[in-house]
């Protein structure tokens, strides 16, 4: 059995193929053309003059959707007293876990009920998910449309209760579980 060779012939390249000038062009007139192109939209045919396509940031804001997923912060109820029950379901289904619960008993009489003694959420930590939200069974955290979290050191990404409760502020009940207390 003999070993066939077979031979492939290669096309010829010319010379704006083989140093390669052909595509260099092509790619700089296409970005030549799209250019010129937006220059002539934004000229000539924007529809409100007035509007300036850069956003002046610190007085203009983003109008975000009803959907955006912000930073999570603590709620109360009409009453002023904090929602969370302190179940901890939160602190278990957050994936970096990012919240840390101690939880305390309110003891009155005849009643007990648990409340959260201190709530942390580390900023840095949290990847905006929304699993707190979805798990939490009192309603008590929710997502809140704030995006500009920024400060000099890590200690202050690691919001309390106090700063979560001012993030979150007073949401209607519908239930009033705590009407008793």
């Amino acid at each position: 059995m003999k070993n066939r060779v077979r031979v492939v012939k290669r096309p010829q390249l010319s010379f704006l193929e083989r140093w390669y000038l052909g595509p260099v062009v092509k790619g700089l007139g296409m970005t030549i053309k799209r250019f010129f192109g937006v220059l002539t939209d934004v000229l000539f045919r924007w529809e409100n003059k007035k509007t300036a396509i850069t956003m002046q940031y610190p007085e203009e804001r983003w109008d975000f959707k009803d959907n955006f997923r912000g930073a999570p912060a603590l709620v109360m109820d009409q009453e002023g007293r904090s929602k969370c029950v302190a179940c901890q379901i939160c602190e278990f289904v957050c994936p970096p876990k990012a919240i840390t619960m101690w939880p305390a008993e309110l003891e009155d009489e005849d009643k007990v009920e648990k409340y959260p003694e201190r709530f942390e959420i580390d900023m840095l930590r949290c990847i905006y998910c929304g699993y707190c939200e979805e798990a939490c069974p009192e309603e008590a955290i929710f997502l809140v449309k704030e995006a500009e979290i920024v400060y000099a050191d890590r200690e202050s990404f690691v919001y309390d209760k106090d700063k979560l409760h001012a993030m979150g502020g007073i949401r209607e009940d519908r239930i009033m579980k705590w009407k008793d207390k």
